[in-house]
């Protein structure tokens, strides 16, 4: 199949070099030409797991989102989700009838790239989806060189609009086999894991960020009582995906940590022992922030707000963010408030996500 990748980090590297190698005709698109001529001039990704290092080549690399669209079936966008508004209308001149734009995750950006498209003037029917966390737990360790720790064994997967859903998931499932359906993209956003493991540990440890140089909350950050946070704040978005009729499994966050039914299987213990996530965190820029917290977290309080979900340590988390970034975050640009949700019945929502606008 001929693939798309759009991006340059952690995510996109690991799904190029993995998806090339599985036997997919992968185009990996980053808009810095000169970050990713070492790339270029390769032809190749070294990729780095288990199975030892070996160099994956790609069909194309290049820093034109045309030559990279042309002819895709499949779109994959493993970018923060602060880059979704600027991909978006970077891609929409280009996008056409059948394709699949697949974002992991999405904090319910297939929703707001969509309509980013349409109001950009293309009116190509495309399948948008969204799941709950990226494919791999993966770290690039060089300009063209990527480790991935763990591949995800189950990612949840939301359809936008939901009419077009299984159409997405039999595209979707010939390069990620470990997806399954879980309904529309609001049900896909609610599984997004990052805006509730990565606020109570950004909050919760924020002195040691600032002091440390580098810090891993994965290993010494992720103790009980920030445990304890997580489930609480987990346990608010189970009752939020609840009060939207969304069944189980909700994928409860505790699974990640005690037993191997979590997205990523028994992965905690890999993630800690590769010394990848001992890192420096900014707690102004890093993406646990900007993406996880400014606009995930936002999203699933506004949907608690909407849904009448008492969700205090949601609510409290974001405030005490927006304390030191000195900004109300609880209007923030992905909120049911500022994309125009806020107004609608919880029946013109289900309507509007199934059949799209």
């Amino acid at each position: 199949m001929k693939i798309a990748i759009l991006g340059g980090g952690h995510g996109a590297y690991a799904a190029a070099a993995d998806l090339s190698e599985a036997g997919h005709e992968v185009r990996l698109w980053r808009r810095d030409a000169a970050a990713l001529h070492p790339v270029i001039r390769a032809g190749a990704i070294t990729l780095k797991d288990a199975a030892g290092v070996r160099e994956v080549p790609l069909a194309l690399a290049t820093a034109d989102i045309a030559a990279a669209l042309e002819g895709a079936r499949l779109v994959v966008i493993p970018t923060p989700a602060i880059a979704q508004y600027d991909i978006a209308l970077a891609m929409a001149p280009h996008l056409v009838d059948g394709q699949v734009v697949f974002l992991p995750p999405g904090t319910f950006g297939s929703y707001v790239m969509a309509r980013l498209v349409k109001q950009s003037g293309n009116l190509a029917d495309v399948a948008w989806a969204e799941t709950g966390t990226l494919p791999y737990l993966a770290r690039k360790h060089g300009e063209r060189e990527v480790n991935v720790t763990v591949r995800a064994i189950r990612l949840p997967t939301g359809v936008y609009p939901a009419r077009k859903s299984a159409e997405a998931i039999e595209v979707i499932r010939e390069a990620f086999p470990s997806v399954n359906a879980c309904g529309d993209a609001l049900s896909g956003a609610l599984m997004n894991a990052g805006p509730v493991i990565h606020p109570p540990l950004m909050v919760m440890n924020a002195a040691p960020l600032q002091h440390f140089e580098r810090w891993d909350i994965h290993n010494e950050g992720t103790q009980p009582a920030v445990r304890a946070v997580t489930d609480q704040l987990d346990r608010e978005r189970i009752a939020v995906r609840e009060a939207f009729s969304q069944g189980a499994p909700h994928y409860p966050l505790a699974d990640h940590y005690e037993n191997d039914r979590w997205m990523y299987g028994d992965a905690h213990k890999q993630l800690v022992k590769s010394g990848d996530w001992r890192e420096n965190i900014d707690l102004h820029s890093h993406r646990y922030i900007t993406e996880d917290t400014e606009l995930g977290l936002a999203f699933l309080a506004s949907a608690a707000r909407y849904a009448g979900v008492d969700a205090p340590i949601a609510h409290g988390l974001l405030a005490i963010v927006g304390g030191f970034l000195g900004r109300d975050l609880r209007q923030g640009p992905r909120t049911f408030e500022r994309l125009g949700l806020a107004a609608l019945s919880k029946t013109e929502l289900a309507q509007r996500l199934h059949h799209g606008e």
